[in-house]
């Protein structure tokens, strides 16, 4: 019953002239996209509003209503609905100097404005139920229906009346509402790095991961495994869906990790859980580290390297419980003959290191993630070149242009999700009753609210694209969090560690889900063992709140003693997990192990002190008894 609401529209296959059709909006789309974001000096919000008005259309012609609809067909529903999406579009647009010029709630709506913000309203909330689902659609008509009709509310809640004239002024013409961050950003940044994305994967990026992740890791014991944390967490870092990114590295790596002995569901996990980090992982991060940017006011760059070290950390428990999981159960590595050569494998992808230098200098030389996205994309395209086998003809190049509009489609239909609750918070002033209400529940204390911020945004993005469940939650949690004193990068930072974590919680791990079709497992199951793997995810942001160091936001030496005492604590917790160190532990060494590793992770210089001795005297006790030392 719980999956209805996350059921999405059938994504179509379609063949003859409606297939080259959408296939030649799409590539047009993405080439619009590129000019208008990169090239073009035209204003911020006629860009929004024709991105969207392409998004619907392309929405219309790609999803059908229902789950089980046809994939081969348009109805005529839909391509009645795709030429009132082109008409709103149209009205929007050719009004879009108008808009920016009036002034909101004193210029009055013209009947025609009124109609096709209506309309546009209509197809907004019709869109994300075919591509988000029925869950963010019932959470959008919530809010809705809050900001009509919470003036008949008392207490806390209550707020104003507001006319429905008001509520569409905010809503649709102005950058508050619908056409506001979230959809600005689908339509610059994230758009143009998921071009990067599909681009490197077309050219055959996604195989160089893999394979040098194989030549690092491979022989070792568990090596099958810890080529899927590897090589999902940079392809992750490119891709920013970890969705997306289960379905292309998972492919290979879930059956390859079940022909070596690993059980389906921790072949799943391990998948689900390197790939979720890579939304979380620089320099390209998510789609929501760049709306974290916008909403912030904070560069990007800053947030890419005060992320830096925490995502390095996300994979450092990943891989040790993969290492202790295959020791315990005797899981050999893969053969070193089915490996190329690291030469070969330089040689046949080594250019693709380039493009990710490309961003990486761009990004630290002060240009904006547009600009470093586009030069990423050119740089690939160009060290592509010399070789047939990594060419990007012009085939190709459609492709990877129709590709990109393809993929965003559901980003941009949770973006416009998250504009329209947006909106509705900022008529209603909710935001600030929302945090006297986490300040109720917490008494105003740091470490309650913090817990409380972490179970809010864990449970406000079940279901959810990350990019509408860090935009909820930092509108609605982070300004709690802020108001305590804490940092604002640390805040912020916190929320986005969660909202990306909904992606393998349960019950609704939208990520386990994707890996259970591949690997023949429940879902439940899959997200309940990724949940275990990914600890140190839902351990690390309360860790660099009590040791800003993790953040880069202290001297050298307290950088380097918070992260290297948070390394190793996460390793002494992956031991007591796994209940395996050099041998199989007893219940209590793993006590032992798990106190060392929150005294490593969370206590001071004298608490990490009091962690190695007892990690230490752990260590020489299971020797000890192994027979092996004194």
């Amino acid at each position: 019953m719980l999956s209805v609401l996350f059921d999405t529209g059938v994504r179509r296959q379609l063949h003859g002239r409606a297939g080259i059709l959408t296939r030649a909006i799409a590539a047009a789309t993405a080439a619009w996209v590129i000019y208008a974001a990169a090239f073009s000096r035209g204003d911020a919000l006629s860009l929004t509003m024709t991105f969207f008005a392409l998004m619907l259309v392309l929405t219309f012609l790609m999803i059908g209503p229902r789950p089980r609809a046809s994939r081969h067909r348009i109805g005529a529903l839909d391509w009645g609905l795709v030429a009132l999406s082109a008409a709103t579009g149209v009205h929007f647009v050719r009004n879009a100097d108008a808009i920016a010029q009036r002034i909101t709630l004193l210029d009055p709506l013209s009947g025609q404005d009124i109609f096709f913000a209506v309309l546009g309203l209509v197809l907004a909330i019709e869109a994300v139920r075919r591509t988000v689902g029925l869950g963010l659609t019932l959470i959008v008509i919530l809010f809705s229906v809050y900001n009509l009709y919470g003036h008949h509310l008392g207490g806390l809640l209550g707020h104003g009346y507001i006319p429905f004239t008001h509520f569409l002024d905010i809503t649709f013409f102005t950058t508050d509402g619908l056409f506001g961050t979230p959809l600005r950003v689908a339509a610059t940044y994230a758009f143009l790095f998921v071009l990067f994305g599909t681009a490197l994967s077309q050219a055959g990026g996604a195989k160089f991961f893999y394979d040098i992740s194989a030549w690092a890791t491979g022989t070792t014991a568990g090596g099958p495994a810890k080529i899927a944390v590897i090589s999902s967490g940079l392809y992750g870092t490119i891709s920013g869906s970890p969705t997306s990114d289960v379905v292309t590295t998972g492919s290979v790596t879930i059956p390859m990790m079940r022909q070596m002995g690993y059980r389906p569901a921790f072949a799943a996990s391990v998948e689900v859980a390197a790939s979720t980090g890579g939304s979380l992982l620089p320099p390209v991060m998510g789609a929501a580290a760049f709306i974290m940017a916008e909403y912030t006011g904070i560069d990007y760059v800053q947030i890419a390297l005060a992320a830096l070290i925490p995502a390095l950390l996300y994979y450092v428990p990943i891989y040790a419980q993969v290492h202790f999981r295959a020791r315990k159960e005797g899981l050999a590595g893969v053969d070193r003959t089915q490996i190329p050569p690291l030469a070969s494998i330089l040689r046949e992808g080594g250019v693709f290191v380039v493009p990710l230098v490309v961003i990486s200098w761009a990004l630290l030389n002060g240009y904006t993630p547009t600009y470093s996205a586009v030069y990423g994309t050119a740089a690939l395209y160009l060290v592509s070149l010399p070789r047939a086998a990594t060419r990007l003809g012009v085939r190709a190049v459609f492709r990877i242009l129709a590709d990109t509009a393809v993929r965003m489609v559901p980003v941009a239909g949770a973006c416009a999700a998250a504009g329209l609750v947006i909106g509705g918070i900022t008529m209603t002033g909710l935001a600030s009753k929302f945090s006297a209400l986490v300040f109720l529940v917490s008494g105003q204390d740091l470490l309650v609210s913090l817990l409380v911020a972490a179970a809010l945004t864990t449970l406000l993005g079940m279901g959810m694209p990350t990019p509408s469940a860090y935009i909820l939650a930092a509108v609605l949690i982070a300004p709690a969090l802020t108001a305590l004193q804490l940092d604002l990068m640390a805040a912020h930072l916190f929320v986005l560690y969660f909202a990306v974590m909904s992606a393998l919680t349960p019950p609704v791990a939208v990520a386990a889900y994707a890996a259970s079709a591949i690997a023949g497992e429940n879902p439940l199951r899959i997200a309940v063992a990724s949940v275990r793997l990914a600890l140190g995810a839902f351990l690390i942001p309360f860790a660099f709140v009590c040791h800003p160091g993790l953040i880069l936001q202290d001297g050298v030496a307290g950088i380097a003693m918070a992260a290297a005492g948070a390394a190793v604590g996460l390793v002494a917790l992956a031991a007591a997990v796994e209940g395996f160190l050099t041998a199989p532990l007893g219940a209590l060494p793993r006590l032992g192990l798990a106190a060392a590793g929150a005294l490593l992770l969370f206590g001071d210089a004298v608490a990490k002190l009091g962690g190695v001795g007892l990690l230490a005297a752990m260590w020489l006790w299971q020797r000890a008894r192994a027979g092996v030392g004194a």
